[in-house]
């Protein structure tokens, strides 16, 4: 190709990029009628036209057109052709370059990474990925990803022929959505992985896919499992042999992750019990009892759907005959496993349903020691108050005491007693206690 064919593509695409800069920026200054839709489409008539232009030049010319321009108008013409040939491009460009298009943080964000593992001397070895320039010599067995963006899923499956689910949409409730073969043999698993922190827990969807010998893990965020695993993996030789291997102790590994908080409930509730069922408590001290109990009933719940949905995947793998001989006895014991925490989350749920109980009767006993105030209270006036009503009623005939010095100390003294005598009964019955 001739420079000044290069010079002449490049300055086209240039005044493209500034004439269409100049009409956004007339626009966004004008106070016209619909003004959000005047921007839009003035904004959507610039890929038409740049992918346009683009279509007609060459791959290597685009490369160099790409490194000639400013950062920012980089990434305007990137997105025009990142889609269709991206990555010959990128095979094409510097280092520096395309690390600024890949790998900078307009299609990354914080959580987001890309690592592959293969196979070396028995053990597990941990490739991060920036681009897929990255992936040329690899032969990895497991490709991990978290929190991809839409651009990374989309190079990552390109290059493996696979197509990645968006891991935000991973919501289907019905085991045909979750567990099920692709006509040309991929294994596709949606499961849930638990997930406990001091903030909280939940069960964070996981898509899992088994591609020609390959596993390939999309999800939105780490999780200690999958740190684990890559732990055991890379410091066991023979830990692993193949991406069903990886598949299996992953699922192996959530199931022992379950086990651990269950322990931790357990272990929560025996606190709340020598709470409950030491001494006497407040309702302030019986109000955080609950809310500790309905935290850990929390947890057990979404260990329990953990477990539920792990022993369904796991069953499913068993019943399509994906694995060999070793790999199906593995999946029996993690069967086994499930089974054993099923009945332990079961056992926990009573004991919860138990300390709630009998916290809740504490409450009650709490609150009726208070009517029981009141009532024994109201008895005692009763007396005080039908002497105080007949002494009331102002008939001079018939009331001797009204003539009397020491009346009005008379009815109070009678008043006093008809009080304390009831409460001495009261006493004496037991009724206060």
């Amino acid at each position: 190709m001739s420079e000044e064919k290069i010079l002449d593509n490049l300055g086209h695409v240039r005044a493209m990029l500034a004439k269409h800069k100049l009409v956004e920026d007339l626009v966004h200054r004008q106070d016209m009628p619909r003004h959000d839709l005047v921007e839009e489409v003035v904004h959507n008539q610039h890929p038409v036209g740049m992918r346009s232009l683009l279509e007609r030049i060459p791959l290597a010319e685009i490369a160099q057109i790409i490194e000639a321009l400013e950062p920012e108008d980089r990434l305007l013409v990137w997105e025009e052709v990142r889609e269709e040939r991206g990555e010959s491009i990128l095979e094409i460009l510097s280092d520096e370059v395309r690390q600024e298009l890949i790998g900078d943080s307009h299609h990354r964000n914080e959580k987001t990474t890309v690592s592959a593992f293969e196979l070396r001397n028995g053990r597990l070895s941990q490739i991060n990925v920036n681009t897929p320039y990255d992936l040329k010599c690899l032969k990895p067995i497991w490709v991990d990803l978290v929190a991809p963006t839409p651009e990374i899923r989309a190079w990552v499956g390109r290059f493996f022929d696979v197509q990645l689910p968006n891991p935000s949409n991973l919501t289907d409730l019905e085991a045909s959505a979750r567990f099920y073969i692709e006509d040309n043999g991929e294994i596709h698993l949606h499961s849930d992985f638990l997930l406990d922190t001091k903030e909280g827990s939940r069960n964070v969807a996981v898509a899992l896919i088994l591609h020609r010998d390959i596993l390939f893990t999309v999800r939105t965020e780490e999780l200690p499992v999958f740190r684990l695993q890559r732990l055991r993996a890379r410091t066991q030789p023979g830990y692993v042999t193949d991406g069903k291997d990886v598949l299996l102790d992953l699922y192996a590994a959530d199931a022992e992750y379950s086990a651990d908080a269950l322990e931790d409930v357990y272990a929560a509730l025996e606190e709340v019990s020598k709470h409950v069922l030491g001494t006497e408590i407040t309702d302030t001290e019986a109000a955080k009892i609950l809310a500790d109990i309905a935290r850990e009933e929390d947890l057990n719940g979404r260990i329990r759907r953990n477990v539920h949905d792990t022993r369904r995947a796991v069953s499913f793998l068993t019943r399509g005959k994906f694995l060999n001989a070793d790999q199906l006895e593995d999946a029996r014991q993690i069967l086994r496993d499930i089974e054993s925490l099923d009945g332990h989350t079961s056992f926990l749920f009573g004991k919860i349903n138990f300390l709630m109980d009998a916290t809740v009767g504490f409450i009650n006993i709490n609150q009726n020691k208070i009517i029981k105030i009141f009532s024994v209270a109201s008895v005692a006036m009763l007396p005080p108050t039908l002497i105080a009503s007949i002494y009331g009623m102002n008939f001079k005939v018939g009331f001797p005491e009204l003539d009397w010095e020491y009346g009005y100390p008379f009815s109070l003294v009678l008043m006093f007693i008809s009080i304390v005598v009831p409460f001495w009964f009261f006493r004496k019955k037991g009724w206060l206690r």
